[in-house]
């Protein structure tokens, strides 16, 4: 026989976990999940008045961030170890890209062979440059644009505490 006690004790748990369940279904449909996944989705509509762009690491500890190249959206992954804007060779054709001359490359996965090709802008949040060099490379898996030293040599870049901030050098 279960005691008056033993009874409100079940009711409260069950109750918690109601009120636990209702708070994570809230939190998805708001978009919680894709805001710890993406936490840089702001970008493309936010405009600094001091024109930089603050980002977030996201989930995995990369800086990702949409933008544009040649005015069509792309989803850039911050490397600085890349010389260039490296774009996949499907995403390539999509954005109207034309390959120069041939050129090899050292990647995470090895020396690859790709070209070199002329991006005519690239943008990021507020930060906007003409003329970029970038490289069309094959092996890349998915549409994400690794955007590389071509773009960010030209930027002042500072890192602090999980957030990168970029900004237009001091004329």
């Amino acid at each position: 026989m279960k005691t008056l006690a033993t009874q409100r004790g079940g009711i409260v748990i069950m109750l918690l976990f109601w009120v636990l369940l209702l708070a994570a279904g809230t939190w998805l449909l708001d978009g919680g999940f894709e805001k710890v996944m993406t936490p840089n989705a702001h970008v493309m509509y936010a405009s600094a008045d001091d024109g930089s762009v603050n980002l977030t690491r996201n989930r995995a500890g990369h800086f990702e961030a949409p933008g544009k190249i040649n005015g069509k959206p792309v989803t850039f992954l911050l490397d600085t170890g890349a010389t260039y804007v490296a774009v996949p060779r499907n995403l390539a054709s999509e954005l109207g890209l034309k390959p120069g001359r041939s050129a090899w490359f050292n990647t995470a996965n090895g020396r690859a062979e790709g070209t070199l090709t002329q991006l005519d802008e690239v943008v990021l949040g507020n930060i906007r440059m003409n003329g970029v060099q970038g490289s069309i490379s094959p092996g890349m898996e998915n549409d994400t644009v690794l955007l590389g030293m071509s773009f960010l040599n030209l930027l002042v870049i500072e890192i602090r505490g999980g957030e990168m901030v970029l900004s237009l050098p001091a004329e």
